[in-house]
């Protein structure tokens, strides 16, 4: 029935169509197996892409030749740019989105490209021979052969909801759970655990009263995640925010009992960072209110999800605590919140690549590898995608380091020091996040991912026209010159000091009063100047200028950190051989196995004294 295919991805999720879709278009044929054609690139939580730090990774995605920025472009119904109130390393995009054409825009892009098959059943088991991937084996029966296997199971693999005390098994609710992977999985070595993450309830907007909560408008002048040529939005839909009460509160404490939360049901650790409701009322008791998101699903649905309600606690206590949130007091539940268990394998079990260590050409992207979130699982799903493709055409790895993109540091941060909970990306697990910044992505990783195949030679373009610009308004600021009596009055109306001489402008753009915006009102010379440059060239340049000091330390830094990288450590290095190592650092040496002395050095556990002496032993 099928002839053998070069790249099979499980699961359509966030992850699953990253990695369908690079290696398609680098050139291998796929089959995107999925348990549900119609739930393909499903938003299983809230309707959004982005926010602080996610944001980063999107742009990052799409500077690589990723969909998931073009998609949410098309599908977004709000922007908003957020931390803009403080340094640029912090700015994170983030879109609002219509959950339905959301997962539209992603099936077509796929359907559009060529290389793409598509088959709905379940995968139970992986063909192994002698050590490697082989193919895959389906609910019913078939086998189906190919060079590599990416699995992105999601929350599916032997997935349990709990709705209080009711469980029943499920990936999400309305699907069933994916059973067979993980057995198979355990009984060729690989160690496997539970997390848990949950959903809020889903209301009727008919039956909200916004008149009594706080209106949250997108941006003024929305942009888009696409460097490539997606359009802005034209009008906007507002979301809302309220908040919960001691009525609430007290409503929900008497659900407890029955919560699976709280009475040993659920044994999965669950996202730090986004808890229940239930969970923030037992561990922040002290607050009498928590904030509540009014996010619309769509441009036409009336479906209404209720972020910061998360719960699995019983739907009759859910629908009479939702009632008491203010302009919820008519509220009418579609379906209550829940949580849900699955299964995942800690991924210090894989390499950078993401290919595991067990089994070679297979290769886990998404939550299987303990992360949570649309955003992080899309990015291991594209670097899983690209390294397939190298892998079965014997080429290179691809791989990105921490000091290239927030990529290189959730995957390294995976491997190295794996994860006990769901991990989630912020900005400050990056410790060279003036050089990570959301504005600059394609600028790092476009040129990159042209010369592996996958940026198209459009997007090229347009990275090196966007950095030509940015090049000749650097040097324009430089040379240009301002006189005293074109600047001085601009300068003492926004307090700072005047100038006594001719000044070039870039040294004027220096000072923190001072934008680049101001200078177009100044003067008519300087109006009509600035107004060649689009605002994406006039910012980049404004960033440049003012945090140079920062960018170059920061760079230096980076330089210094990557001569680590370039000292590789052989796979089958035996660290047992080096007494002077501490106990702990040869355990976990030996169970990582790290490619560089850079990458054993972010190992939890080796002090930096066992990298003295691991240096010193490989100079030997």
């Amino acid at each position: 029935m099928f002839e053998e295919y070069d790249i099979i991805v499980v699961g359509a999720g966030h992850a699953g169509c990253e990695a369908a879709h690079a290696a398609a278009q680098m050139g291998s044929r796929v089959l995107l197996v999925t348990m549900n054609m119609n739930t393909i690139a499903q938003m299983s939580c809230n309707p959004a892409m982005g926010g602080v730090a996610k944001g980063q990774i999107v742009r990052e995605i799409d500077a690589l030749g990723g969909m998931s920025g073009i998609v949410s472009d098309k599908s977004m119904i709000q922007f908003r740019m957020l931390n803009r109130s403080k340094g640029p390393a912090m700015w994170s995009p983030r879109t609002q989105n219509d959950r339905m054409r959301f997962a539209e825009e992603w099936r077509l892009s796929l359907e559009r490209t060529p290389n793409v098959d598509f088959w709905q059943e379940m995968v139970t088991g992986l063909k192994i021979k002698n050590g490697k991937v082989t193919g895959v084996v389906t609910g019913m029966g078939l086998e189906i052969n190919a060079k590599a296997v990416i699995l992105t199971n999601g929350t599916f693999l032997n997935g349990i909801i709990h709705i209080g005390e009711k469980q029943f098994g499920g990936g999400r609710t309305g699907e069933r759970a994916a059973k067979g992977i993980t057995e198979e999985l355990i009984q060729l070595g690989f160690e496997a655990g539970r997390m848990k993450t949950g959903t809020p309830p889903r209301v009727d907007g008919r039956s909200l009263d916004y008149t009594k909560m706080e209106e949250q408008l997108g941006d003024e002048d929305p942009q888009k995640f696409s460097y490539m040529n997606t359009s802005p939005l034209s009008e906007q839909r507002s979301c809302y925010i309220t908040y919960t009460n001691p009525d609430v509160h007290e409503i929900l404490e008497t659900g407890f009992d029955k919560s699976p939360m709280f009475n040993g049901r659920i044994q999965g650790i669950g996202p730090r960072y986004c808890p229940s409701i239930e969970d923030k009322i037992n561990r922040f008791a002290e607050r009498d209110r928590h904030q509540i998101f009014v996010e619309p699903e769509g441009w036409n649905t009336v479906e209404i999800y209720v972020n910061g309600f998360s719960t699995s606690l019983p739907e009759d206590v859910q629908q009479k605590a939702i009632v008491q949130i203010p302009g919820f007091e008519k509220a009418k539940m579609f379906r209550p919140g829940y949580a849900i268990e699955y299964d995942y394998f800690p991924p210090t079990q894989l390499n950078l690549t993401l290919e595991t260590k067990h089994i070679e050409n297979l290769y886990f992207a998404g939550q299987i590898n303990g992360t949570t979130g649309y955003e992080e699982a899309a990015c291991q799903g594209l670097i899983a995608g690209i390294n397939a493709y190298r892998k079965i055409n014997e080429l290179e790895d691809f791989t990105l380091n921490r000091s290239e993109a927030y990529i290189g540091v959730l995957i390294d941060d995976l491997i190295n020091k794996g994860t006990d909970e769901p991990y989630r990306m912020f900005t400050s697990r990056a410790e060279f996040r003036i050089l990570l910044r959301q504005d600059n992505a394609d600028l790092r990783l476009t040129e990159k991912s042209h010369a592996i195949g996958l940026a198209s030679n459009e997007r090229l373009d347009r990275m090196l026209d966007r950095k030509n610009d940015i090049n000749r308004l650097l040097n324009d600021l430089t040379e240009k010159k301002a006189v005293p009596s074109d600047l001085n009055e601009h300068l003492s109306e926004i307090n700072t000091a005047t100038i006594r001489q001719q000044a070039p402008l870039i040294n004027i753009l220096k000072r923190p009063e001072v934008s680049i915006h101001q200078f177009k009102e100044m003067t008519p010379e300087f109006q009509t100047y600035f107004s060649e440059y689009t605002q994406d060239i006039l910012d980049q340049a404004e960033i440049q200028t003012k945090y140079s000091t920062y960018i170059e330390k920061e760079r230096q830094l980076a330089e210094k950190m990557s001569a680590l990288e370039e000292k590789k450590i052989r796979n089958n290095f035996d660290y047992n051989a080096i007494q002077a190592l501490s106990s702990e650092a040869r355990q976990k040496l030996n169970t990582i196995k790290p490619s560089t002395i850079g990458q054993a050095s972010r190992i939890s556990g080796v002090t930096p004294a066992d990298i003295s002496i691991l240096m010193v032993y490989l100079s030997k």
